[in-house]
């Protein structure tokens, strides 16, 4: 790779940052004007004949018996899901969620993304079954990818405690190893391409997640089904990008934020140049701030490993490759990543 090719390389990826988990902020509250109080009626005339009785005006029902007619949140996703057609989302097999678990989770997930407001919720929810329709992500898994564009550059470990059966005892890692592109327009040259074997490296993350078992329901406050992504940007510069790699930056973020929305976990970026500081800093005024705490970055890939001690996979840490702190073996050993030939 020339110099120049190195310097271009990847910059954008600093805008895939917020890529993955880019909430929906929630509407503003409605203005409400208090009616005005009725005048005092003025002393009648015994003399002035009666004035004709007006008709009497129907009264409004209650506003918790209007609420009352208004199916839950859940139950108006669901049925909007059903008249989309398209079957499935990460995997799942769409059902009614009064009755089945992994359906409540994916529609709970759209809920929580957009802080509970139900017409954003189901907008979302529509744009992803209509985007999954026509993307097929769970063909892309099986879809083998040209090995001189992509080897090396994403993986997906899972490390799982023994004997427990609760989704707390499972953590599932992304790996994103931008440093590892030998060749910028190879890897990035064809956008679709690009995106394809991106969205495929991600569906295979939700496999190990496995949400079609899922036994426990989730809420607003409680979530354990999500995923640990960890970007690797050793060797990399970030003074410049090339049109290319912008234009992919861009087209993840939009991806990833309409589609996959609470799926994250926690987000490493690891063996960051000093300039970093300023790319967190500036990212800091635009990303919401409920989803910058989970953005860790960290000049020292050797110390990841220090960061797991609150998971219940006990060792965590111990458990990834010596490169990042642990005493596990690489991650082309213990990772799996989209087909490549």
């Amino acid at each position: 790779m020339t110099d120049t090719e190195h310097r271009t390389e990847k910059t954008v990826l600093a805008e895939t940052i917020a890529a993955e988990d880019a909430p929906t902020e929630a509407g503003g509250a409605k203005n409400t004007v208090a009616p005005e109080a009725p005048a005092a009626p003025a002393t009648p005339d015994p003399t002035a004949p009666a004035a004709p009785t007006a008709p009497t005006a129907p009264t409004a029902p209650p506003a918790s018996e209007t609420d009352a007619d208004e199916p839950p949140p859940i139950a108006q996703l669901w049925n909007l899901a059903k008249a989309t057609g398209h079957p499935e989302i990460w995997g799942v097999a769409l059902a009614d969620p009064e009755h089945h678990t992994p359906t409540q989770i994916v529609l709970q997930k759209y809920l929580n993304a957009n802080d509970g407001d139900v017409p954003k919720a189901k907008d979302q929810l529509a744009k992803t079954l209509e985007w999954r329709a026509r993307t097929k992500p769970l063909q892309l898994v099986t879809k083998v990818f040209n090995k001189a564009k992509f080897e090396g550059l994403g993986f997906v470990t899972t490390y799982v405690q023994e004997g427990s059966t609760g989704p707390e005892g499972k953590e599932i890692f992304t790996w994103n190893i931008y440093g590892g592109a030998k060749s910028v327009e190879k890897t990035f040259g064809k956008l679709d391409e690009f995106l394809e074997w991106r969205v495929a490296l991600m569906e295979l993350a939700l496999q190990g997640l496995d949400l079609s078992s899922a036994t426990r329901r989730i809420t607003a406050d409680y979530d354990p089904y999500k995923i640990f992504q960890v970007h690797d940007y050793k060797s990399i510069s970030f003074l410049r990008q090339s049109a290319k790699i912008k234009t992919a930056g861009a087209e993840t973020i939009k991806v990833f934020a309409q589609n996959y929305p609470e799926l994250l976990k926690e987000k490493f970026f690891v063996n960051v140049p000093a300039v970093m500081g300023f790319v967190y800093g500036f990212m800091k005024l635009f990303v919401a701030a409920k989803t910058i705490r989970k953005f860790h970055p960290m000049s020292n890939g050797g110390n990841l490993a220090l960061e797991f001690g609150a998971s219940q996979v006990s060792g965590l840490g111990e458990k990834l490759p010596v490169n990042y702190g642990g005493k596990g073996g690489d991650l082309e050993e213990q990772g799996t990543g989209p087909f490549l030939e």
